[in-house]
C-alpha cells in the first residue's frame, strides 16, 4: 500500500495513551531510537490511541514529555491511529475484494469457550473459526438477532517464518484473528501492519511480550501485499522480585525517579546500563550509547 520502500533501520515507538509509560517503556523506546540511529535510519513515534474509551490526551501529553526529557524525539511529527481510519478502511475492503474475510457473530463468552478446546494445530487460546463455515441458515439466524459482525481473516493455520534480530528465528502458527471489530474500529493487528507500510517502517523494535503477535501482523501484510519487515524483541524490564516492572513495585516513571531526585540523563543512563550499553553511575551522551550498539542486550 506504500509507495516508499523502507529503510531496513527506520524504527518507531508506538505507546498507547492509557496511561503515563514506565520505565520499561521507555527503556524500550530508548532501544528503538539506538537501534535505528546505529543504523542510520529514522525514529518515529506514533500514538496507537485505537482504544478511544481508555485513550487520553493528557496521557499522549505526558508520554511525549517523557520521551523529549530523554532526548528521544521523533525525526516527524507523530501521528495518531484515530485519524487514520481510512487506510485501515481500505485495507480490510481489499482484503475483502480478495475474499480473504468473513463475519464473526461469536460473543467473548463464546470466542473463550471456543478457544478452551481442542482443535487441531492452533495453539491454546486460538480461535478456531467457528463463524469460518456457517450455513446460509446460521447466517441469516445471526443476522436477524441484531448483533453487529466483527471481521475475521480466513488464515487457516497458515504458517508465518521470521528471524528476529535478537530471539533467532521462529515460526508460528496465525488463527483466524479480527481486523475489524464489531464496533467497527480497525483492530490493532491490521491496524499495526497498515501503519507501519504506510510510514516506511524497516524494523519493529519492541518488548518481548509482543512477540506473539508477530505473525499474525506479517501474514496480514503478505495478504495486502506490503513490504516485508524485520524485527528485533527487547528484553523486558523486570521488577526486584524477576517479574515484569509494575506499579507495585514503586518508582517506576520519569516522574517519579524525578521526584527522587534523579534527573532524566540519570534515568536514561540506568536505562542504558539495565540492558549493559553503559557502567552503573555512568551518563553517557547518546551519541556514545550509538557507539555501543554492538555489544549484546542483556535482561535485568
Amino acid at each position: 500500500m506504500g509507495d516508499v520502500r523502507p529503510h531496513p533501520h527506520d524504527g518507531r515507538f508506538a505507546p498507547s495513551p492509557t496511561g503515563p509509560l514506565h520505565l520499561g517503556n521507555l527503556r524500550t523506546a530508548l532501544l528503538a531510537w539506538l537501534f535505528a540511529r546505529a543504523g542510520d535510519g529514522r525514529f518515529l513515534i506514533r500514538i496507537e490511541d485505537l482504544d478511544a474509551g481508555r485513550s487520553r490526551p493528557e496521557h499522549e501529553a505526558g508520554q511525549l514529555a517523557d520521551l523529549a526529557a530523554l532526548e528521544l524525539e521523533s525525526d516527524e511529527p507523530p501521528v495518531r491511529q484515530s485519524e487514520r481510519s481510512a487506510l485501515y478502511d481500505e485495507a480490510i475492503a481489499q482484503l475483502d475484494r480478495e475474499g480473504a474475510l468473513y463475519r464473526c457473530w461469536c460473543t467473548r463468552a463464546e470466542i473463550r469457550e471456543a478457544a478452551s478446546a481442542p482443535h487441531g494445530p492452533l495453539p491454546e487460546g486460538a480461535y478456531p473459526g467457528t463463524c469460518r463455515d456457517l450455513t446460509p441458515s446460521q447466517i441469516a439466524e445471526r443476522e436477524r438477532g441484531g448483533r453487529p459482525p466483527a471481521l475475521r481473516i480466513d488464515a487457516r493455520a497458515a504458517r508465518v517464518a521470521f528471524t528476529d534480530r535478537l530471539l533467532g528465528p521462529r515460526e508460528d502458527l496465525v488463527d483466524d484473528f479480527v481486523v475489524r471489530r464489531n464496533d467497527g474500529a480497525a483492530a490493532y493487528n491490521l491496524a499495526v501492519a497498515v501503519d507501519d507500510d504506510a510510514q516506511a517502517i524497516g524494523e519493529v523494535v519492541r518488548g518481548a511480550d509482543l512477540v506473539d503477535t508477530t505473525a499474525r501482523q506479517l501474514y496480514v501484510g503478505q495478504r495486502l501485499g506490503l513490504a516485508p519487515i524485520s524485527h528485533a524483541h527487547v528484553p523486558l524490564m523486570l521488577g526486584p522480585d524477576g517479574a515484569r516492572l509494575a506499579k507495585r513495585h514503586g518508582a517506576v516513571t520519569l516522574a517519579d525517579r524525578i521526584a527522587l531526585g534523579e534527573t532524566p540523563l540519570q534515568v536514561r543512563s540506568a536505562l542504558a546500563a539495565s540492558v549493559g550499553l553503559a557502567e552503573p553511575g555512568e551518563t553517557p551522551a547518546l551519541e556514545e550509547l550509538v557507539g555501543r550498539m554492538g555489544r549484546p542486550l542483556v535482561s535485568a
